[in-house]
């Protein structure tokens, strides 16, 4: 019988511009270790850690703020396998489950890359006609539940 499957518990933010809701713009950013690799801020919850607590932890961490207003949350975890290219150095879990929260970004947030540990080397607002052209492919039918759960309920 092959062992189950281990996700690593996750949160990641779908970021929207200050000026939402009267224009729809997503925050993403280039990682600095994957040249052409963009994403929503995302990371690991810690043990104990309430997922709303890691979410605004990780916008500190990779985005140099965490003054957003959460609009929502998915109701239960999405979860997606690495690639094979990703998988040995994240073993022991085959893939992560992440807990996706949107929200906007509040006015006069500054958004501040360099953080204590960089994780992405540029960022940029794109529209929803463009965000998939910069998603990774594995990560892609993730961002689609996602954001489809978001527009189903009338956020976007």
């Amino acid at each position: 019988m092959p062992a189950k499957k281990r996700y690593r518990p996750n949160v990641a933010a779908v970021v929207l511009s200050g000026d939402y809701p009267e224009k729809i713009e997503f925050f993403i950013a280039e990682r600095n270790d994957l040249e052409g690799v963009w994403q929503f801020p995302q990371g690991g919850i810690d043990k104990n850690e309430k997922p709303k607590k890691a979410l605004l932890r990780e916008l500190r961490e990779e985005i140099g703020t965490d003054h957003v207003e959460i609009i929502a949350k998915c109701p239960g975890w999405i979860r997606y396998d690495f690639p094979e290219a990703i998988s040995a150095k994240m073993a022991p879990y085959a893939g992560q489950k992440q807990r996706y929260y949107l929200v906007r970004l509040k006015r006069k947030a500054l958004i501040d890359l360099q953080t204590e540990h960089p994780e992405f080397c540029r960022y940029r607002f794109v529209g929803p006609d463009e965000l998939f052209g910069f998603i990774s492919h594995f990560k892609k039918p993730v961002y689609e539940e996602a954001i489809a759960y978001f527009k189903e309920k009338g956020y976007l």
